[in-house]
């Protein structure tokens, strides 16, 4: 009986797009409270959607954030997420993931008093799963 009502429970959480793979909480790690700037970028492989790519801004820094999507992450489990944002210079806040991670948070960068976009990458050894950015905001 408890496998059933688990099972529902997940069914639900799915139907309502909860499940679905998009993330529900973003807050990056030494902040407690950010917004999302910009538009979100989706990475895509083999004609699926894998990960949103997102900018944020928050504690007066600008933020690059990661998710990868459960329907990929089913899948594979031997990869790593890159997060960093992009000010027109060299990648600023690049970190990368634990392997086989949900989701990564780029550093927080001093960049509000520029223009910026986020940057998102998945890869593996010898296999880039494909990136994308964010549109840039000023």
């Amino acid at each position: 009986m408890k496998f059933l009502g688990v099972a529902a429970v997940a069914a639900a959480l799915t139907v309502a797009g909860l499940g679905s793979g998009v993330a529900q909480a973003e807050t990056p790690p030494g902040c407690s409270s950010t917004v999302q700037i910009g538009s979100t970028a989706y990475i895509t492989y083999g004609g699926q959607t894998i990960a949103s790519v997102k900018q944020f801004k928050g504690c007066n820094q600008n933020w690059a954030y990661t998710y990868v999507w459960d329907q990929f992450r089913a899948n594979h489990s031997d990869y790593y997420v890159a997060s960093s944002i992009d000010a027109g210079t060299d990648p600023l806040g690049y970190t990368v993931s634990a392997k086989g991670a949900r989701e990564n948070w780029s550093y927080g960068t001093n960049t509000l008093s520029v223009c910026t976009r986020a940057d998102g990458l998945i890869y593996s050894a010898g296999k880039d799963y494909g990136g994308a950015e964010t549109s840039k905001r000023c």
